[in-house]
Formats: C-alpha cells, structure tokens, sequence
C-alpha cells in the first residue's frame, strides 16, 4: 500500500483544491502519457479524502471537449461557492487553434449544484485576454471573496506579448460583482521577474494577505509574496518559497482551520535518477502555517503522519569526527514505505551534516540530504555523486539558517520514489529511482550532532 496519491494508470497534474465541512475535494487533471505528457487531451478528475491517506476517485467531473472544441484539454482553473452556486472557472485550451490564428487559451465557466455533477455554462466571458498581453498564455484563474470592497475578484497567470526570454510575467486582476460581468484592473503584481505566472493564488491568514506563483524561468518553482492589503506592496520574505523544482503548482485550501498546499512531485524521464523532472507525478500534500513573524512554514499533515505503524524509539546518540566524516546507521530493513524523525543539533565548527536514505552499507550508495552549516542550505543529492553525475539535483535546495546549539526537528516521510523532508517548516521533495539499501544513517563532517528523540514508523496502518 503506498501513502501518496496518483490514480492507477495516470500521472497526477494540476490541482484544484476545494473544501466542504471535513472534506476536500482534489479536481485535478490525470494525464496518461499516451505517448508522453499532454499526449491524450484530458478534463478534470475529482478523488476526495478526509485524512490525505484514503482517497474515493469520484471520476470524471468536467469532461474535455472533442478534438474541435475549445477545451480539447482543461487547464486550471478554480472552484468556488458563491451567489447559490459552486463555480469552476477554468482554462479551456486547443493545441490546434494557434496555428489556425485562433486563441489557445480561454476561460470557460461551469456551475454545480453539489461538487459532483458539473455543467458547462456556454457562458461569453468576460474576462478575455487583454491589449498587450499574449493571447496564448492567458489561463488559471483564481476567485476569492473580496468582502472589503463587496465584490469577487478574479486573478490569473498572464505575461505581456513578445519572446519567452523576456521575463514579463504577471498576475492581472478582475473584478465582478455578480460572478458573470468581470470589469478588468491591469496587473496586480507584475514583477518582471519571471516567464510566466502560473497557478496563481491569494489568501488571507491573520493581518497578512499571500499571493502564490508558479514560475518555469528562475527556479522552476512556486514563490510566495506577503502583504497587510490587496493593494501591496508585496514583499518577498528571505525564503520565498515551500519547497524545491521538484514540487510543482500547488494550491492551497483552508478547511477546519487547516491550509493544505496540493502539488505534485513529478516524475523524471524514463524513471532516471539523472534525467530531467517532466510534467505530471504523484500529490503530496503539505500543511502550511503561519510563522510568528508572517512568514509560511510547512510541515507535514497531522493525519498522513499519524497514518504509520507504531513508532519504534531509537536510542539517542553523539556522532563525534573531528578533521573527518563518520556516518552512524541508525535504522535497517527500512522498506520503502516509512517516517523518521529526530531532534539533531550540532556543535560549533561543525561543517557538514546529513541524512541517508536506502543505504546499501557494502557498497556505501545512497542518497542523501546535505546540511551546509557555513552555506545556510541543505541539498538533496546522490552519495558518492560517481560516475558523474548519478542526480540531476539542479533546485533541489533549500535555505535555512544553521546555528549551533539550536534544535532541528527533521521528519521524512518515504513513500516508493519519493521522499519528503521538512525541518523546522522548510520542506523538499525528491525522487529515489534506485533503492540501493535498506538502511538508514546519519553523518557528521568536521565536528559533532546530537541526536534525541529519533523514532522510525515503517508501513502505514490498515484500514
């Protein structure tokens, strides 16, 4: 039994999120990569869940139009309940219509009266590319409730026309007050930073608005901003981000007081370690909260993590090398479904330290997270990276300041190919193709760790 979720036969793409009452619903796309990805159009699938470890597939919710339709494929969008309704306002596009001169990407709307049943309204919308802006990169719209100015308001991924190498993405904005006329408001954060802005997202915990992107020209990632009104200025905190290139266009839903971030690990081409992450994968959710300075943290979902079999306690211990590495195994015959987690801390002058997953303690393969202590990062890599190189690893990184004496509470989660990590609400992501070992280990380079409270859960629980 795995933990994360794809549905059998299908890729996980896209997704949706909405909530109602203890459940959400994950409107996603499923792509079949018959022959690759966006090989077979697709429309949007719905499973549900309660406790992000069982899953009902509900199946088909919004089908894809023919092969002559607008939404020959349906791209993001967003569900919302507003004016008696639910309301998917999505991305209907045709790989066929640029070349016929005709838009790729228009918004389309569809109406449900219970989240299940879908029908597609033939709605004219209004809310339709603007002058100055590329007609084929117009898609995944996003609507909350403006309760200051009465009003819904609607943003979207857009960039300005012109070649791809010039960074003018943008989230622009509209406004309605009846959910069918949409009045446009020009952009509403336009950074000049990036290629595009995808998977665009805005929510409200405390004083503090966020605004999320997903963006493929600086590092392939999602990238938050934080701000006391809708009308900026967004500040970038020091970490901007919630994960690595590996996690990709995730959303948030909050229901029950906890925010969900829905986004998926990709796979790598041909399933190697050393090719590039392509598009579509497996969901994984993380939770996200709030920081006493306004700034977002992740950790992992209070339910999935409790899903694991009892947690065996591992003795507490010091690895000790000074001038050298010494690595400890901590934990064998792990299986490729587990947690773990400690409490790690470390002395001054302390280089280097990290975790080692699949292990093969004969032939000393492994991957592993790298803690930098003078660089203030940790990287996900292949160990020893020979032959050159094992991981394509470029933005499988995180920022995180690493003092000595401070406590670091490192849990990870190993479902199949995939690990995630979190420490102290920084989260990354990775693939494993290769399962060297069994084992599990932790090292120390130039100095001493302190290891307390360390416990492994191998396999989840039945039922």
């Amino acid at each position: 039994m795995k933990l994360y979720y794809q549905f059998p036969g299908t890729w996980f793409g896209d997704c949706m999120p909405f909530g109602k009452g203890d459940r959400f619903f994950l409107f996603h796309q499923r792509d079949t990569r018959n022959p690759g990805p966006f090989g077979e159009p697709f429309g949007w699938s719905l499973a549900t869940t309660k406790d992000f470890v069982h899953y009902k597939d509900c199946g088909t919710a919004i089908p894809r139009g023919d092969d002559a339709a607008q939404d020959q494929f349906i791209y993001a969008g967003s569900v919302f309940e507003g004016e008696g309704q639910y309301h998917a306002f999505y991305t209907g596009y045709n790989r066929d219509f640029q070349a016929q001169g005709k838009p790729s990407q228009v918004l389309m709307h569809a109406v449900s009266d219970d989240l299940y049943h879908w029908k597609k309204t033939e709605d004219k919308l209004t809310f339709v590319p603007q002058d100055g802006y590329d007609p084929d990169d117009w898609r995944d719209p996003w609507v909350i409730r403006d309760d200051e100015h009465n009003q819904y308001l609607l943003i979207l991924g857009a960039r300005k026309i012109g070649p791809k190498s010039r960074q003018t993405g943008r989230t622009v904005k509209f406004t309605s007050k009846d959910l069918k006329n949409w009045k446009f408001e020009g952009d509403f954060w336009a950074p000049d930073l990036f290629t595009m802005h995808e998977m665009p997202d805005l929510f409200k915990m405390g004083d503090w608005w966020y605004h999320i992107v997903t963006e493929y020209s600086d590092k392939h990632g999602m990238v938050y901003r934080m701000a006391k009104s809708l009308e900026g200025p967004w500040i970038k905190p020091a970490d901007d981000a919630f994960d690595g290139s590996g996690y990709y266009a995730g959303r948030t839903f909050e229901t029950n007081g906890k925010r969900v971030l829905f986004g998926w690990v990709g796979t790598k081409e041909n399933n190697d370690d050393a090719k590039n992450y392509e598009w579509g994968g497996t969901f994984v959710p993380h939770e996200v909260y709030q920081r006493e300075d306004g700034t977002l943290g992740c950790r992992p979902v209070d339910t999935l993590w409790a899903a694991f079999n009892r947690r065996e306690p591992i003795a507490g211990t010091d690895i000790v090398a000074p001038y050298k590495r010494v690595n400890k195994v901590l934990a064998r015959d792990c299986g490729d479904l587990f947690s773990f987690e400690a409490d790690v801390s470390f002395e001054p002058g302390t280089r280097q330290f990290g975790l080692r997953l699949f292990e093969n303690e004969e032939t000393g393969r492994s991957y592993q997270f790298d803690f930098k202590v003078d660089e203030n990062r940790f990287i996900f890599e292949g160990s020893p990276n020979y032959e050159w190189f094992n991981v394509m690893n470029i933005g499988l990184e995180r920022p995180i300041g690493l003092e000595a004496g401070k406590k670091y509470h490192i849990q990870v989660v190993v479902d199949d190919t995939i690990a995630t990590l979190y420490v102290n609400g920084v989260a990354l992501n990775a693939r494993m193709y290769c399962h060297h070992g069994d084992s599990l280990s932790m090292f120390v380079t130039d100095g001493t760790v302190h290891l307390a409270n360390i416990s492994i859960a191998r396999g989840i629980k039945e039922g």
